[in-house]
C-alpha cells in the first residue's frame, strides 16, 4: 500500500469515525474540531474525506494490492 493510499485510508477512517460518534451521540466531532459544520476549515475536511472515499473505489476492484519492494530486498 502506498503513502498515498495510507493517507486516503486515513481520512476514510477519520469520516467514519466521525460519522459513528454522530450516529451515537448527535454531536459532529469535526465541525466541533474545525469551527462548526458550516466553517470553512470543517468543510474543508468533509471535501477531503469525500474525495479520499471516492479515490478508494477502484481497490474495491483489485484482483490483489499492488507489490511493493523495499529497497534493497531482492
Amino acid at each position: 500500500m502506498s503513502l498515498f493510499q495510507k493517507i486516503l485510508l486515513l481520512l476514510v477512517i477519520i469520516g467514519g469515525l466521525n460519522w459513528g460518534i454522530y450516529g451515537i451521540w448527535a454531536f459532529d466531532a469535526v465541525g466541533w474540531l474545525f469551527g462548526g459544520s458550516l466553517g470553512w476549515l470543517a468543510r474543508a475536511v468533509f471535501i477531503l474525506v469525500g474525495l479520499a472515499a471516492i479515490a478508494l473505489i477502484p481497490t474495491l476492484f483489485m484482483s490483489k494490492p499492488p507489490e511493493h519492494h523495499e529497497p534493497g530486498a531482492p
